[in-house]
């Protein structure tokens, strides 16, 4: 179950590839042809013409990389966050799944040494023999903050 976003972050790392090829092959060609030449002015051809294209695009070819890469570890996360958020739900007879969050449950829970407060069905505390139910001074303290997976409220407890 991939993203459209995962699928148009390929091309994008397969430029960076080829532009770093393509770089590299100048960059050999450049100081090949600077090598066999014994003055200067000779030499300014292919500094021009092949070894600074070649760096530049060599220079292209990281970013480039280092952008489709940085573009997959996103849409990764954008996609393991809409699992673990939400779960499909078949509808009656047409055919569309609709999603529906995963914690509805009233009771609120923590883990001591936590930073959270979650609902009792959050998929991150569920099933954690640590959770402990909330007690009402912790939350009026402030020392906890609301889930952001299962956004919970104090008015369910």
């Amino acid at each position: 179950m991939r993203t459209a976003r995962l699928r148009t972050v390929h091309p994008v790392l397969w430029a960076g590839w080829a532009a770093l090829a393509a770089g590299a092959v100048l960059c050999v060609i450049g100081w090949y042809g600077v090598s066999g030449e014994r003055y200067a002015e000779r030499q300014l051809p292919y500094l021009a013409s092949c070894t600074i294209p070649g760096a530049a695009l060599i220079v292209a070819g990281a970013v480039l990389l280092a952008h489709g890469r940085g573009a997959l570890a996103a849409a990764r996360v954008e996609e393991l966050y809409g699992l673990l958020v939400t779960e499909p739900v078949e509808e009656g007879g047409s055919g569309q799944a609709v999603t529906s969050p995963l914690a509805v449950s009233g009771e609120l829970l923590m883990v001591p040494g936590g930073t959270l407060w979650h609902r009792a069905d959050c998929p991150l505390v569920a099933g954690k023999a640590e959770a402990v139910p909330v007690d009402a001074k912790v939350l009026a303290g402030g020392e906890l903050g609301p889930c952001p997976i299962c956004e919970p409220s104090e008015e369910t407890d």
